[in-house]
């Protein structure tokens, strides 16, 4: 997908101000997740994206609600949060957001699901 110029700005706006973490790592994290984890990994893509497949162990909090809503889902602010999307630029602000809500250990999956989806990391429907 072709994104607008005035997207791509703000992205790369609010990069420097994130922490991004590779897929390999997402992977790695999610081997290792135990019960009652502190680690959560978010899919913050649409309702219709989320339907059509998503990252094994991740949960759904949409990008147009996320700021709304994660606090019901995710109370502890020092918990762990991986937040993904098609490519890494929805995250990327999710992200950044977060942070200003005082969500101190959140990231960006570099390349999203498609980054997944090239790997053929596992997915569920």
């Amino acid at each position: 997908m072709k994104h607008s110029e005035a997207f791509v700005r703000l992205v790369d706006e609010v990069m420097p101000e994130i922490k991004e973490v590779t897929i390999e790592e997402v992977k790695e994290k999610l081997g290792k997740m135990a019960p009652n984890s502190s680690f959560h990994l978010v899919d913050v893509r649409e309702d219709n994206e989320w339907d059509k497949g998503r990252i094994k162990g991740s949960i759904h909090i949409g990008r147009g609600v996320l700021e709304r809503d994660i606090e019901t889902l995710i109370e502890n602010k020092s918990d762990e949060i991986v937040l993904y999307c098609g490519g890494g630029f929805r995250s990327a602000l999710a992200a950044f957001n977060m942070q200003k809500m005082g969500y101190g250990n959140v990231y960006s999956m570099q390349g999203g699901i498609r980054a997944w989806r090239e790997k053929e990391y596992p997915e569920e429907c």
